[in-house]
């Protein structure tokens, strides 16, 4: 075995996981477009629905994003009416987050994303594969299970 066979493309992890989520986002694009989302402002609107109130830090940390990513993130949403964020007023340094009325109807019309992602069968997993997976990657990245 060659001292550099470690750095040959073939024997990295890190580049199909990589190359993998790239593609699973590409395949979520059109089913996004229609609700003029962006991936990453998806799966945050993902955590506000489900929490309806938060901190931007409780976002940012359920997200695994840094401020410079969140921070234009929540402006979009903003923007787009989906959010409003205030100041915690026990703490002025705490910026809150909580969804609108548009936000939750926007709800209503992303429930057809997951299903469209199955009904195409985008991934191209079984079910058992699917959940073998998610399991093995909450591991890599640390996720209690």
């Amino acid at each position: 075995m060659d001292k550099y066979d470690c750095l040959k493309l073939e024997n990295q992890i890190c580049f199909p996981l990589y190359v993998a989520a790239k593609e699973v986002v590409r395949k979520y694009k059109p089913f996004l477009d229609e609700l003029d989302l962006t991936y990453t402002q998806y799966i945050a609107m993902m955590v506000i629905w489900q929490e309806k109130k938060l901190h931007v830090t409780e976002l940012g940390k359920r997200l695994y994003l840094d401020t410079g990513t969140i921070s234009p993130l929540i402006r979009k949403l903003r923007e787009k009416n989906y959010i409003t964020l205030s100041r915690d007023k026990e703490d002025e340094r705490v910026q809150i987050i909580e969804i609108t009325k548009d936000g939750e109807e926007l709800r209503d019309r992303a429930v057809s994303v997951p299903l469209a992602m199955q009904k195409n069968n985008c991934v191209n997993l079984t079910v058992e594969e699917a959940i073998a997976l998610k399991k093995t990657l909450e591991k890599i990245i640390g996720i209690k299970q």
